[in-house]
């Protein structure tokens, strides 16, 4: 059966995540309602991985198996006709049967923003923190997660995942005007991975935590991130890495405030 990669677009808010679930309104859930309407045989559609609720995404990666006279440019305008107004398949490519949106993924980045100010147009997009932060004393604590590390105090229990060990390439973070911007690239993350890591920063920066507590949360278990775990509002799927794909450079805000 013909494969195509879809890149899809969301803002999370309203949705339980990614996963289609029977009692929630859910990302794929929605993409598969609208499957459903522009074909008419069987189709099966795999997403990279799961966001979690109120999470948001730049570039999601799904491939949808499906028999279909469609061009890939009328495939994505036809879906996009269908689905909600806060979802959008930004591009729909054939690829080799072969392909799997997350067996093949070799990164993930994610990018979390951080206002310094109360917003009214995007508080959707962002955590407001009243308190004034110590960006250096972030940027020194978030180097400590870069490498493979156990970060079995930044997750739930997850039956998907065997292992709690993920490989984080970089974890920088960046001043842009009013907005904080974290961007973390890895290998992939577990549930609530990087909201325990943002929540663990935003503590460094208000004073409360010291680089010596991340160390010591990737080496024993703690409950303390559990506690630390940022709003989704924030957080964005900036992009899913494959083969070819050249990793994000400069990190610019999703949102002007």
């Amino acid at each position: 059966m013909p494969r195509y990669k879809l890149t899809i677009e969301y803002e999370g808010t309203r949705y339980s995540g990614w996963q289609r679930q029977k009692n929630a309104r859910t990302i794929q859930g929605e993409l598969v309602k609208a499957a459903q309407t522009v074909f008419d045989g069987e189709f099966e559609l795999y997403g990279s991985g799961r966001t979690d609720s109120g999470v948001h995404a730049l570039g999601q990666t799904a491939h949808l198996d499906v028999r279909t006279m469609l061009a890939p440019n009328i495939i994505c305008m036809k879906l996009n006709d269908e689905l909600p107004a806060d979802i959008a398949v930004r591009y729909a490519e054939k690829v080799s049967p072969r392909f799997h949106a997350r067996h093949d993924a070799k990164a993930r980045s994610y990018l979390y923003q951080i206002s310094r100010r109360r917003t009214a147009l995007g508080k959707r997009y962002v955590w407001w923190i009243k308190d004034r932060l110590n960006i250096d004393a972030m940027r020194q604590a978030a180097n400590e997660f870069v490498g493979l590390h156990d970060f079995r105090s930044f997750t739930a229990d997850d039956p998907d995942e065997k292992s709690t060990k993920v490989s984080v390439e970089s974890c920088r973070v960046e001043s842009a005007g009013d907005l904080i911007l974290i961007r973390t690239v890895g290998s992939h993350f577990l549930w609530n991975m990087v909201r325990r890591m943002i929540g663990s920063l935003a503590e460094v920066g208000r004073g409360t935590l010291d680089v010596e507590d991340i160390r010591f949360f990737l080496k024993k278990k703690s409950d303390v991130p559990a506690r630390l775990t940022a709003p989704p509002s924030g957080l964005f799927l900036e992009k899913v890495y494959y083969d070819s794909d050249v990793h994000s450079g400069e990190i610019c805000p999703v949102i002007n405030i």
